[in-house]
This record gives structure tokens, sequence and C-alpha cells, in this order.
């Protein structure tokens, strides 16, 4: 019987590569808010970026083709009165973006056709109900014109942002922070990360907490909780020793995790990003140079570590482009917009063509056998040496 040591994948050469210096953002000050959101938000048109502002809370909304040094004067988006904590684009619509900030606010904006000519001051809807600073926006996945938003005030609100108004209110089911929220794959329901360390799962529409997992990670640092294209969950956190951990539930039985892995002792937060078409979750963790990626599959042990990309500067932030944006001729998988201090870099995820792989493989051996080479010709100039020594 043949065993096989490496677990056959399509993932398993997937590459990253970022963009040459021109084709990034540069001179760009990003937000130094202590919140661990990502900061950027990314669709086939448009990238946002939050930013430093005085006296409020901004943002930057670039087209995609205006690379290069970003004057300091570049209009941007003004609206509230505190830093901006979070910002998401409507998936519906790619001039629509929601965020929400410190003053506890969610504004709603309109970006013109071809980007901001002027600072953008009047959001097409305020949304008022949190008593506390709004950390979190997500939209629905597939209802038009429902949004999502969780303040420090333990509270999650979903609102018709046509009409206003709060759609659902989900109060007294957090006791404390809650630190992501994510809507399942057809928004039927929702998971929760909240300080308490648990991980809920809720349907909004019944008001009720259908799963919930007490100490998903025992660590006091932040979590992190995603649906996956299956319903099962995947999460992100911290070990008791402080080691960071991902795990995979499922929400019918999560007495105990399918797999569990724990990575490294650093103390960034992962934030994931999950493609649910090759079923791969990349995570970048906040303060790393780094983006670790992983296959799901239903073979033990379930969660297949892949590759990781690495580069000199750490992240201060990251935003995912959705598959529309992507070129798929290129066979790009998955495009990343990684935060500097003062730039955002585009990197590029790509599944090489088999014959690359090939290629790369045949390669590697020349490069051995050049080696081996060497080695002999240094031992035949040595044994030659000692030989004239010897006659000598």
């Amino acid at each position: 019987m043949i065993r096989r040591v490496v677990r056959q994948s399509k993932f398993r050469h997937v590459f990253g590569q970022a963009v040459k210096n021109d084709q990034c953002y540069d001179d760009i000050r990003v937000s130094r808010v202590t919140w661990d959101s990502a900061f950027c938000a990314v669709n086939p048109k448009f990238v946002a970026i939050i930013v430093e502002a005085s006296g409020g809370g901004a943002f930057l909304v670039l087209p995609l083709l205006k690379t290069g040094r970003i004057d300091k004067a570049y209009p941007t988006v003004c609206g509230h009165t505190g830093p901006v904590l979070d910002i998401d684009w409507c998936p519906h619509n790619d001039h629509v973006i929601a965020s929400g900030s410190e003053d506890c606010t969610v504004m709603v904006w309109q970006i013109p056709e071809n980007g901001l000519t002027e600072p953008l001051s009047e959001p097409v809807v305020v949304l008022e109900g949190h008593s506390k600073r709004v950390g979190i926006v997500t939209w629905h996945p597939t209802a038009r014109n429902v949004l999502l938003s969780a303040g420090c005030d333990n509270l999650i609100i979903i609102w018709n942002v046509g009409t206003g108004e709060a759609l659902i209110n989900l109060e007294d089911m957090h006791p404390d922070v809650i630190f992501s929220v994510c809507w399942s794959r057809n928004g039927s329901l929702i998971c929760t990360a909240c300080k308490d360390k648990k991980v809920r799962v809720v349907d909004p529409r019944k008001g009720k907490i259908i799963a919930e997992k007490d100490k998903a990670h025992e660590g006091a640092r932040p979590m992190r909780a995603i649906f996956l294209a299956d319903g099962n969950i995947f999460t992100t956190g911290f070990s008791r020793m402080s080691e960071r951990q991902l795990a995979l539930w499922n929400p019918k039985n999560m007495e105990d995790p399918i797999s569990v892995h724990e990575m490294d002792t650093s103390n960034g937060v992962l934030l994931p990003f999950y493609d649910p078409d090759t079923n791969v979750v990349y995570l970048c963790g906040k303060g790393d140079s780094s983006i670790r990626y992983f296959e799901i599959t239903d073979e033990a042990p379930y969660v297949h570590y892949l590759n990781t990309f690495s580069s000199k500067e750490p992240q201060r932030g990251m935003g995912y482009m959705p598959k529309r944006g992507l070129d798929v001729n290129k066979c790009e998988i998955a495009r990343f917009y990684k935060l500097h201090e003062r730039k955002c870099e585009p990197i590029i995820m790509t599944v090489p063509r088999k014959n690359e792989v090939k290629l790369e493989e045949l390669l590697r051996e020349v490069k051995s056998l050049r080696d081996l080479v060497t080695l002999q010709d240094r031992r035949i100039a040595k044994l030659e040496d000692q030989v004239a020594k010897v006659a000598i």
C-alpha cells in the first residue's frame, strides 16, 4: 500500500504577490484608533480606508485605478463627529457604503460615479439607536437595504436603510462588548463572538439564541467568528496561555470543536477572510507581516494549512476584494489590500496552472543537481590539492 505523504489539494501551490510600488496607494495617514476592525473595505470600483482626521472621523474613498501618491488635500467622507471604527460596502450597490463611529451613529453614504471631487459630509441616511460607540457594521448578504450594526452598548440593531428605521433590536443577549458579528450565507442566522468568551448563533427574526458555546477560546483577548458555506462556524482567538488558536464548530453540537489548531504566541488579533467558492480561509493578524491560509475540508483534521505569504512590513488593517472584482483569467483567487502606516498595498493570490507547477518542480530539481555538481567539484579540487602535496 502506497502511503501518500503530501495531501492532494488544488490550492497547495497558491502564492501571494505584492504589486509594484507604482500600483500602491501612497501617502495615506491610516487611522490610529485602537479598535480591532479591518480599517479598509474594497469592492470592484473603490477602495475605502479609515484615516486620521482632526475634529471628527473620516475615511478616504479612492477609485481602484487611482494609484500612486494621494494628495493630502484629497476629499474625504467626513460627516461623523467622532473617529470612524468600521466601514462596509453594500454588496448590492457598489456606490453605497456604511460607516459606524464613536459618535454612536451609523451613516450610509452614496459615492458619486467617478469618486469624490469634494469632501462628502451629507449622508443619505443617519441611523441613531445606539447609546455607545458603534464598532461593527455589516450588510445583509441577500436582502437589499438591510444593515446590521453592533455597539459597545452590547446591542445589535438590524436596520431598514430605505426608511431609516430599526427592524430588529437584539437586547439582553450579550452581557459584554461584542467583538464580531457575521451573517450566514443566506442571511437567516448571525453568529457573534463576545467578551464573555461565548460564541452565539442567533436567529434574528425569532430573537432567540439557537446555539452557544462558553469559553470557545479561553484567552481574554478578542475572538472572531464567521459562518462557512456549509453552516459550520470558524473561530479565531487565544488560549489560556495566550497562544493564538483557530477552531471549527458545528452549530448543531457545540459541546466540542470539530478541530482546534494552536498557532503562535503573537498578540495580534487574527482577522479571518473566507472564500466560500474555494473553501479557503485567510488569516491576517493585526501587526503581523504575514497572511496564512488554510483549506477547510470534510477529511480530518478538517482545517489544513496551505501556506504563508510573508512581507517585511506589519499590517495595520486589511481589505478583501469580493470575487466580482478579481481577474480570473490570470488565475487570481483572492486579492487583499494591506494597510501600512502610510500606504495601501494590493496583494494578489494566484493558483498557478499545472504546467507552471511542473516547471517550478523541474527548476527546483535542476538547482539541486547544480548544487550537487558544485559540491562534487569542490571535493575534486580538494583531493587534487592533497595529491599535489603528497607528490611533492
